[in-house]
């Protein structure tokens, strides 16, 4: 199964690129063993519209059209569902238990995510009620998906 993470916005070359790039090929190789694969970050630019709502609208559209068919869509939402890292792992492994071609994990910009593609999305995950930034969440997510692979593995990187 192919994971993937759709983001708004280019990070520009410093730590945040270095770390979010560590962590997700550590995922590539801890994940083959559980047929994962992909653990790349697809950035696409951010909407031109002068409003908010129209922006996030414009960014919507071209989210939607880089997702992989077939793909089960997670949207990072501060309103989105509060789990732990096991449960990451599990969603996960369940996700290609199914035989799902793929995951694609979505980052929206600094406007947020479009309501009507949150809404769309199968499911919406929080990294907590604080608001982050979205070159942080990236990394955030990076490692989370690397720790997922971890904690398949059996590897002792996860001690919770």
């Amino acid at each position: 199964m192919d994971l993937s993470i759709l983001a708004i916005g280019r990070l520009k070359a410093g730590p945040e690129t270095e770390l979010c790039k560590r962590y997700l090929e550590r995922a590539g190789k801890t994940g083959r063993a559980h047929g994962l694969q992909g653990f790349a970050v697809r950035e696409l630019p951010e909407g031109r519209a002068q409003r908010p709502a129209d922006r996030k609208a414009q960014e919507a559209e071209t989210l939607r059209a880089a997702i992989g068919s077939g793909f089960q869509t997670v949207c990072l939402h501060e309103g989105g569902d509060l789990i732990d890292s096991d449960g990451l792992a599990q969603f996960i492994q369940r996700g290609a238990e199914q035989a799902l071609p793929g995951q694609t994990y979505i980052i929206g910009g600094p406007d947020g995510l479009d309501p009507e593609l949150i809404d769309r999305c199968d499911r919406r995950l929080s990294f907590g009620r604080l608001t982050w930034p979205h070159q942080l969440v990236r990394v955030m997510l990076a490692e989370q998906l690397y720790r997922a692979t971890t904690i398949l593995s059996g590897h002792p990187y996860h001690r919770a």
